[in-house]
């Protein structure tokens, strides 16, 4: 090789060198400077996590405290409606046995001689308009009756009339029981149905403002339960582990690329200085031979690779910061969303205790109407009771009247005996004074005993002074006899519910 070429070579060995080792100081000052950015990076991501976690613990504890906020709200509405379910079991049964006994009164018939007359005031139950065909139906006040409205009542009506009416007509023979049943009446008839529907009525609308007032809180617990799973759901996910452990990797892993590099770093400044002197020593007349040729040959190629390690390096340096920053902006947004949940969390802490107020108003309120609905049950209860009593007396007052015809047939043949025996002793009284008179009269002075000729006293026996000739009493079959008699006897037979007959 000439001197020249040797001089031109080596001046372009000298170059690549240096380019060389220049780029490599700039990826080393690069990756010394990313390096210690990542060992500030990787505190921050320690400092942050630390926050995150705390955050996300104390938002964790928050959410139970709303979940037991919502569980209280819900077991409050739970222990009301078990009773708003007791209050319609009772409802239920109470209206059954309402109906129960207004069915017994639709299926009891009362037979018109009992509130058709020819007097209104001689009626069995007071005022009753046959004409209309629906006679006292309404609760109105009989225009006969001297019953004060607040005691009028069915069984009262019966009695009243009975009281009050003097019948003086003749007595009707009984009727075809099959052809006069289409004009009776039946003791439904006499229930003021009006009356007990607005009462129903009265119940239901209260029955429906109690379903209104609970509704102002049905939402509470669920919504408190939906906020609880979105914020539950927005929390950041972490991982089990800390992150110093995969800080602690990154960092240790871009060390030893940074140990790789200054050791690549070292081998191009040698090789620079090598070239260098080499050129030096060309430049001072000293050749070189074959073999030192050869060694810088072999130097020279193997920069591309040492150029390439120290790319790869620098890249994967430049890969762990970005890691590292990626975290640190990941729990940087997880704080963010954070601060927002913390917002929602306070808003939601001043909203509950207006929940629970509420809540506890509308529980107030809600037991003040099921006292209000158990006092509507109370009137059921009483009108039943009412109706039952109606029943029984109406039963009471057939037997009575079956009784009353019986003690006016005894007197009535009592009076027929007496009246038969009278008139048999007047006729033999008259006889034996005609034999006498016959026998003896003519016989006597005639200013003696005057009275001797007179007959015999005529008896005649008759109600008293103001009393009609004969009671007016309806016509009551057998059968309507029978069937208040077994009324009467179920409704003592039964175990509870029943009347007594200290209450007839």
């Amino acid at each position: 090789m000439s001197s020249s070429l040797d001089h031109s070579y080596l001046v372009s060995l000298v170059l690549q060198s240096k380019q060389a080792l220049q780029r490599g100081e700039q990826l080393c000052s690069r990756a010394h400077a990313v390096s210690n950015a990542s060992t500030n990076i990787s505190i921050d991501v320690v400092v942050l996590d630390a926050k995150v976690r705390w955050v996300t613990e104390a938002v964790g504890e928050q959410l139970k405290l709303v979940a037991n906020v919502a569980k209280t709200i819900e077991e409050k509405r739970t222990v009301m409606g078990k009773k708003v379910q007791e209050w319609d079991t009772q409802r239920e049964k109470h209206s059954n046995a309402l109906d129960e006994i207004l069915e017994s009164l639709g299926s009891q018939y009362v037979p018109s001689d009992f509130h058709q007359t020819t007097s209104a005031g001689s009626s069995i139950f007071g005022s009753q308009h046959s004409d209309d065909g629906h006679g006292q139906l309404r609760g109105q006040k009989p225009h006969s009756s001297t019953l004060s409205p607040a005691s009028q009542s069915p069984s009262s009506t019966l009695k009243g009339g009975l009281r009050n009416g003097k019948q003086t007509t003749k007595e009707t023979s009984k009727p075809e029981r099959g052809a006069d049943q289409k004009m009776w009446k039946t003791l439904r008839d006499f229930v003021d149905d009006q009356a007990i529907e607005d009462i129903l009525e009265t119940v239901e609308n209260d029955r429906l403002g109690l379903d209104y007032t609970m509704s102002k809180t049905d939402e509470y617990p669920e919504t408190l339960t939906n906020t609880i799973e979105t914020i539950r759901e927005s929390l950041p996910t972490l991982p089990d582990e800390l992150p110093t452990k995969y800080t602690e990797e990154l960092l240790a892993y871009q060390d030893t690329r940074i140990t790789t590099m200054a050791s690549h770093l070292e081998s191009l400044a040698s090789h620079y200085d090598q070239i260098s002197n080499a050129l030096q020593e060309s430049e001072a007349g000293e050749e070189f031979n074959d073999e030192d040729i050869d060694a810088m040959n072999r130097d020279t190629n193997e920069l591309p690779s040492i150029m390439a390690e120290l790319d790869e390096s620098a890249d994967v340096i430049e890969e762990c910061h970005d890691k590292l920053v990626t975290a640190k902006e990941t729990y940087q947004t997880h704080l963010s969303l954070l601060v927002h949940t913390l917002d929602d969390l306070d808003e939601l802490g001043e909203i509950m205790p207006e929940m629970l107020q509420t809540q506890e108003d509308i529980e107030g309120k809600c037991e003040e109407e099921l006292h209000g609905l158990q006092n509507h049950l109370l009137t059921i209860e009483h009108l039943r009771d009412r109706f039952i009593s109606y029943q029984t007396a109406f039963n009471k007052l057939i037997l009575e009247l079956a009784r009353r015809r019986q003690y006016r047939e005894a007197a009535e043949n009592i009076v027929r005996g007496m009246m038969s025996q009278l008139v048999a002793m007047t006729e033999e009284e008259t006889h034996v004074r005609s034999h006498f008179n016959s026998e003896y009269g003519a016989h006597l002075p005639e200013d003696i005993c005057l009275c001797v000729g007179n007959a015999p006293t005529r008896w005649e026996v008759v109600p008293m002074s103001g009393d009609a000739l004969s009671e007016f009493l309806p016509i009551i079959d057998n059968e309507l006899i029978t069937m208040a008699k077994d009324r009467i006897h179920a409704e003592l037979e039964k175990p509870t519910g029943g009347l007594g007959p200290e209450n007839l």
